[in-house]
């Protein structure tokens, strides 16, 4: 195994926005090139809540063509569907028996997700940081890349791996860290509303970006995108308080590579008639060359499943020899 070794995955919900793109996906595209990486389709979660079977075999294979319009290189990259790798699955239920109900009790995202029908939720949303964790560990991972929302998800995962190594007195899981390569991750909030993460599950679609439109509906958004009437500042501790201009600032110093100083710099004194040309036109050019390359995948989806299924292949190899260790240590036959 390389000194490295870095796990991630994302649900395929259909076709990425913005918020996927600044938050998760360039930051992987970076870290192709800093360590060996695998990324997965998260397919099996995805059935926590209910799903309608066609959409998601179909948004499985837009979400892959997405992935590598964007700069996920198979060629640097192992990229599956987690539903094609059984050893994470069988590794899940193992760990289901080595975690604990309280910690489980503990995972906030069960209790934002399930909301007041928390007994009417699937048993699904509520093991599900379990599987995680076996998507992780059944790869001996190294690193995870983690939002704050997913911090306590990591831990949960250091959590179970060191009980079950204590418990089988093995060395076979390892302590996953969070990573921190791959720069800076922007955390992109609604354009209709900056206080709430863009979201797919907006009913809105003006309070996001979508890889998908048009160069029009990008200016149109942007155009529309909900703002104040100050001007912009030049100390960024002056955006506090303006969450719209905050939000705006930030994706064009994560599309431009400027910190937000620089950024105001540029444009301190103007106001968003001045601001708002100039970030659409950087989406524009970030946004345009992708969906290009996406439209190319999506005429060959024969060549989208052949690369999941190489994936695939990959995955399960470098997965079984750690799920057939976890039979030997819980003393079952494999």
């Amino acid at each position: 195994m390389s000194a490295m070794r870095v796990v991630s995955g994302i649900q395929p919900t259909g076709g990425l926005h913005l918020g996927n793109l600044l938050g998760a996906i360039l930051r992987w595209v970076r870290m192709q090139d800093e360590a060996e990486c695998l990324f997965f389709l998260a397919d099996l979660h995805a059935l926590t809540v209910e799903v309608d079977p066609a959409q998601l075999r179909d948004n499985s294979r837009e979400m892959a063509a997405a992935l590598i319009a964007s700069g996920i290189d198979p060629a640097k990259s192992i990229l599956y569907a987690q539903s094609a790798v059984p050893a994470q699955v069988e590794l899940g239920w193992i760990l289901q028996c080595t975690a604990r109900m309280g910690w489980l009790e503990r995972m906030t995202q069960f209790k934002e997700k399930s909301g007041k029908n928390k007994e009417r939720s699937s048993v699904g949303l509520f093991t599900y940081p379990v599987l995680q964790a076996a998507d992780v560990l059944v790869y001996r991972a190294t690193h995870v890349p983690v939002g704050e929302d997913q911090k306590q998800h990591i831990e949960l995962a250091r959590d179970i791996a060191l009980k079950f190594n204590n418990d089988f007195d093995v060395e076979l899981f390892v302590a996953p860290e969070p990573y921190i390569g791959g720069g800076s991750a922007a955390r992109v909030m609604s354009l209709r509303d900056g206080m709430a993460k863009m979201s797919k599950s907006d009913p809105s679609e003006m309070s996001r970006i979508d890889l998908t439109d048009s160069n029009d509906e990008i200016a149109q958004k942007i155009r529309k995108a909900r703002t104040d009437p100050e001007p912009l500042p030049a100390d960024p501790a002056l955006l506090d308080g303006r969450a719209e201009a905050k939000n705006l600032v930030g994706i064009y110093a994560a599309i431009s590579g400027e910190t937000v100083e620089q950024v105001l710099g540029r444009f301190a004194g103007q106001g968003f008639g001045a601001f708002k040309p100039a970030l659409a036109e950087a989406l524009v050019a970030l946004l345009e060359p992708l969906r290009g390359r996406l439209e190319q995948l999506r005429r060959d989806p024969g060549e989208i499943d052949r690369i999941l299924a190489e994936g695939a292949a990959r995955a399960q190899a470098l997965a079984a020899p750690t799920l057939a260790a976890a039979y030997r240590a819980v003393g079952l036959a494999r």
